[in-house]
């Protein structure tokens, strides 16, 4: 009985505390209010902090009280953290990555936000060993969100007594719960909402007092629409036919009826052709510009092949055009077969090195197509840093512009142009 009367008190306690952070965050950054409304303040005894599921906030009364005691803007601090972190849709990646070092990539992204902000009584005691290390990210020129972060980090991992110090400088909240994916109540989509009204809100609202740039770029990051690259091929399929019994449309029972009772004469042969989804012609233009790299150009066409060949993506007759080109076709590779692919990714070099322009290579396929050398083209892949001259008229075939990483500095595509960024996608393969 003594025991529930306490626990009692620790939450009643706990919860004021709580109530008291988030009327403290809301007085100055009104444009939360939606997304702080979404949290369901739930107490968890031994947590030894605090942690959310996307619809719950739990917390440890114990751990609350306490903390409030040693320094009391760190509740506020921990509350405005989780809250980012499911604003920044950090939670939801948590399958695809290095989860120690997304761990570590998300608290430092987050509470560079948070310092950024500077929220009146939110300073805390290790604030300046943070923003020392985070000004050495930055002096290396690493953006502070926690995609970036991480990227560096896959790149060049700190070593294991540096994580260590930098997780224990770093770390606010609690995130075990970001594995089990299942109890996540809401999902990527509902926080992808919230995440943009809020957008929408920090402009009417603010008028001028909240500028983060970090809290900006963090929100353009949860809100960028990631695509799969895998999946993406698919657009640049075409149907066609293919040597291959089509068992869809073949009658076991008639075949065999016809070789028991005609002399081993089947009664309907077994159809030849099936219909498929392959890709015949198809062209990947390569901008070999000072700024793409050989090791980068090199992964990007591994990726593609590899996608393509595991998916049984390509007739046996492929017709597959590499091109290398900066402000001219330098090479134009035909390929078709798989082996010949093989040998052409074995014996990979660059040619160029120039500046940017698009043109000629559109130039260069409009032509093919007009000798006939392309008859069935649906779409031209272009890897590129983006800087270069677009053409003006829209080709007759989809093109895809794909870029290694977002650039706010590059230019604009043209409206018939589609746009992936790849974001490292495939960083580890070179």
């Amino acid at each position: 009985m003594e025991k529930e009367l306490k626990q009692k008190k620790f939450i009643e306690i706990a919860q004021k505390i709580l109530r008291l952070s988030k009327d403290h965050i809301l007085m100055h950054m009104r444009f939360l209010d939606v997304a702080m409304a979404a949290l369901i303040p739930v107490p968890e005894w031994e947590l030894n902090g605090l942690s959310c599921d996307g619809k719950k906030l739990f917390y440890d009364p114990v751990w609350v009280v306490r903390r409030y005691k040693q320094e009391q803007g760190a509740i506020i601090r921990a509350y405005l953290h989780v809250l980012l972190h499911m604003i920044f849709c950090h939670g939801f990646r948590y399958e695809q990555v290095d989860q120690e070092l997304w761990d570590l990539a998300c608290d430092m992204a987050v509470e560079h936000t948070v310092m950024e902000l500077a929220l009146p009584g939110t300073v805390c005691r290790r604030d300046l060993e943070k923003k020392e290390v985070l000004a050495a990210l930055q002096k290396e020129g690493i953006g502070l969100s926690a995609e970036k972060i991480y990227r560096h980090y896959r790149k060049c991992p700190p070593d294991f007594d540096e994580q260590m110090e930098y997780r224990k400088l770093f770390h606010v909240d609690e995130h075990e719960i970001w594995k089990q994916t299942d109890q996540l109540n809401l999902s990527l989509a509902d926080w992808k909402k919230l995440t943009e009204r809020l957008k929408a809100d920090l402009k009417s609202f603010s008028k001028g007092k909240t500028k983060s740039e970090s809290l900006t770029q963090n929100l353009e990051e949860a809100t960028k629409d990631h695509v799969d690259y895998a999946e993406f091929l698919k657009r640049f399929v075409v149907c066609g036919e293919a040597l291959h019994i089509n068992d869809d449309e073949f009658d076991y029972i008639y075949y065999h009826y016809g070789l028991e009772h005609y002399g081993n004469m089947p009664l309907i042969e077994p159809l030849e052709y099936q219909e498929v989804q392959k890709v015949h012609d198809f062209v990947i233009a390569i901008d070999t510009s000072a700024s793409c790299r050989g090791k980068i150009v090199r992964a990007f066409l591994n990726k593609t092949y590899s996608i393509m060949k595991t998916a049984g993506a390509f007739f046996e007759d492929m017709n597959v055009h590499i091109l290398q080109c900066d402000h001219e076709v330098r090479e134009d590779v035909t390929i078709h077969s798989q082996e010949e692919l093989d040998s052409y990714l074995s014996d990979y070099t660059l040619t160029g090195f120039g500046s940017t322009d698009f043109r000629p290579v559109f130039t260069h396929v409009d032509e093919m197509l007009r000798r006939g050398e392309l008859t069935n083209l649906k779409g031209l892949i272009y890897f590129t840093d983006g800087y270069g001259i677009f053409p003006s008229k829209m080709p007759e075939y989809d093109t895809v512009f794909v870029f290694l990483q977002e650039d706010d500095k590059h230019p604009k595509l043209p409206p018939w142009a589609v746009k992936i960024v790849l974001d490292g996608e495939f960083e580890d393969e070179y």
